[in-house]
């Protein structure tokens, strides 16, 4: 399995950044680390290794990128307003340094997006956010509500970083194309978070699986099964 290692600048961060791409040619998959997880955490977990048939037969190419949560939702040494914008570059950083260079990898010219835990509200974010890039969006045991880091702030950049919140005004048709999964299990601690997303997008009539998987934890041995199974519904050709 071909794995390679990119370091570079970051205009929108003012910062390096760190990526693991791993396959020689497919689809792009898009994988967020956990809360305040490294580049190298998917593969460390054994994440990248359960979609090892797919990345070997050339079908997709796995791009991990660092995260910066630890400069954004979860430093407490900087305020709310700073934590949020630290996000919404991350968020560029992800659309304009990443996205948008691999995206013309497909007929499509989009990508999939997946992660697990918060890596899970990040894709979910990210595909909201930019549906017009997202052909698929697999979350596995997701937390999607943003304002508990926050201590109470709130300005157009933390609603708009809230799935929750501002996807019930979101009209832009190509959230009717994207596959949408939502993967959790009845012992999940994120399930209800699961639940309430769900609701967000059936009131819409988005069409999505909510795959609740039974007497799983929130840990790694799902989310590996998860991955595996969702990536089986990209149409590679």
């Amino acid at each position: 399995m071909k794995e390679e290692y990119f370091k570079w600048y970051s205009p929108n961060l003012d910062k390096e950044i760190e990526m693991l791409v791993f396959g020689h040619s497919g689809y792009p998959v898009i994988l967020f680390p956990t809360s305040m997880g490294s580049f190298h955490e998917n593969k460390d977990m054994g994440l990248i290794e359960s979609a090892r048939w797919y990345v070997e037969q050339g079908l997709i190419q796995i791009y991990c990128p660092d995260s910066i949560d630890r400069d954004s939702f979860y430093n407490k040494n900087i305020y709310p307003v700073h934590r949020i914008e630290n996000h919404v570059r991350y968020d560029k950083m992800i659309c304009h340094e990443i996205v948008e260079k691999v995206k013309n990898n497909t007929p499509t010219a989009k990508v999939a997006v997946a992660g697990c835990s918060f890596g899970g509200y990040h894709a979910a974010n990210f595909a909201f956010r930019h549906p017009g890039y997202v052909s698929h969006l697999f979350s596995m045991s997701g937390a999607f509500n943003i304002k508990s880091f926050l201590d109470g702030f709130h300005n157009d950049d933390v609603f708009f970083n809230s799935p929750e919140d501002y996807l019930y005004g979101l009209e832009d048709p190509q959230l009717w194309q994207m596959d949408i999964v939502l993967g959790t299990s009845n012992w999940d601690i994120c399930f209800d978070a699961n639940l309430k997303l769900s609701k967000v997008l059936s009131d819409k009539n988005v069409h999505h699986w909510l795959d609740i998987r039974q007497e799983r934890i929130h840990d790694w041995p799902l989310w590996k099964e998860m991955f595996a199974h969702y990536l089986s519904r990209i149409k590679f050709f």
